[in-house]
């Protein structure tokens, strides 16, 4: 029983100590505001980069899926020069080489693989269906393509093995080229365009892909704009059985740098070191978004934590303003019994409810920020709940840290001295 009595009493007097403090702050309604606003605007600061950074994260992500996120790519490195020996022509890998690395035990990692035949050098690049014209980006690829790229076919098909062993004059056409030579009321399946005058018929169209952000910093190109070949009737055209780039899909668990450098060096070895060879793969390119967006977060947050700082002397200001003018009052507080302890907390108590209506109000801010920029920008809105839960406890504590000092000097001012102070 006296322990229950003692519980209540001890929540009865931490209620009425919370109480003296609002009704401090309110007697100090401006500056209290000021001190409020200087916390919300650092949460909201931080509130706002974590969604940014959230948010940009999943464009970045969204976009280079659309490569494929287990891609990897194998070409000849034209950049590696020896002035000293004579340079061989071609690009290095072959039909031959192909079914080298499709049938070699190297390169078991790979579950799917598809050489890549570039445009047709001299040819024109555009397609032309009647009197309407496209600026086309002419790949010759075979079956797997469209699977290791996550393309998908919208309307009529993907490439057969058949297509691609008889050299069928057929080609799969990007959302673009089919708005721009048939138009969203034509069906293309069946028909056919001419490009560099040959005539293909249309077997399928591609689902849409955004690539809009990597292709205003310059990095990829519009993949609606792709017309899909079979690789062996883009070398008919070119008379040859040269091959740009091999892109291969890595399985799940394995190392893509790993396996694309074994494809590689079995490459070089077929060729006894005649040709340098580049590797490509997503695994860099993803990790590398990582490292700017951490960069950004990291660079975001110290600006957001210098705010939340200018806020913490701010309240550090106000509090030591108000001991200075509540000297007398807690003179007579401690002359008539009143303890340190007690006088502590409500000080603190003053500095905790500052920083946590700061705290809420910047989490509101942010938030309605958030919606706004996403709105505007067309942006994925994704708050990090958790994040904004620690963002709320930081600014409680940087106002707890910040009351610390004031509290602590006000608690063990001298009765006498308080008393006296004009």
């Amino acid at each position: 029983m006296n322990t229950e009595l003692a519980n209540r009493l001890r929540w009865r007097l931490w209620l009425d100590i919370g109480l003296q403090a609002w009704y401090s702050l309110g007697d100090r309604r401006f500056r209290t505001l000021l001190s409020v606003c200087g916390i919300a605007i650092g949460i909201a600061a931080v509130t706002l980069i974590d969604v940014v950074t959230h948010g940009g994260r999943q464009v970045v992500f969204s976009e280079l899926q659309t490569f494929g996120l287990r891609s990897v790519w194998i070409s000849r490195d034209r950049q590696l020069v020896n002035p000293h020996k004579q340079q061989r022509t071609g690009t290095g890998i072959d039909n031959a080489d192909y079914e080298a690395v499709r049938n070699s035990s190297c390169c078991t990692a790979f579950m799917r693989m598809s050489p890549m035949v570039l445009g047709v050098p001299g040819a024109s690049n555009v397609a032309r269906v009647g009197r309407r014209y496209s600026q086309v980006q002419l790949e010759g690829v075979n079956e797997d393509y469209i699977a290791i790229n996550n393309d998908h076919v919208v309307k009529g098909r993907a490439f057969t093995s058949v297509d691609i062993q008889r050299a069928r004059p057929v080609v799969i056409i990007g959302a673009k080229i089919r708005e721009e030579l048939f138009g969203p009321a034509v069906d293309p399946i069946g028909r056919e365009l001419i490009l560099d005058n040959r005539t293909f018929e249309v077997v399928g169209v591609l689902d849409k892909k955004d690539r809009s952000l990597l292709a205003s910093i310059g990095s990829g190109q519009d993949a609606n704009g792709r017309v899909l070949m079979p690789y062996t009737r883009v070398q008919a055209m070119l008379n040859s059985d040269q091959i740009d780039v091999l892109q291969a899909q890595v399985k799940e668990g394995v190392s893509a740098a790993a396996a694309a450098q074994s494809a590689a060096n079995f490459l070089r070895s077929r060729h006894r070191d005649a040709y340098p060879y580049r590797v490509d793969t997503m695994e860099q390119y993803v990790r590398t978004a990582n490292n700017i967006l951490d960069g950004v977060a990291v660079i975001g947050l110290i600006a957001a934590s210098v705010s939340l700082f200018v806020a913490g002397l701010g309240i550090l200001n106000i509090m030591s303003t108000a001991v200075l003018e509540r000297t007398r009052e807690i003179g007579v507080r401690k002359a008539m019994g009143g303890s340190e302890s007690d006088i502590l907390l409500q000080f603190l108590f003053e500095a905790g409810f500052i920083s946590l209506f700061g705290g809420v109000l910047g989490l509101l801010l942010g938030g309605i920020s958030s919606v706004v920029i996403a709105r505007a920008a067309n942006f994925p809105l994704d708050p990090g709940m958790l994040f904004n839960g620690v963002s709320l406890l930081v600014a409680v504590g940087v106002g707890l840290a910040a009351g610390l000092y004031p509290a602590y000097r006000a608690a063990h001012l001298r009765p006498v001295e308080a008393l006296r102070y004009e």
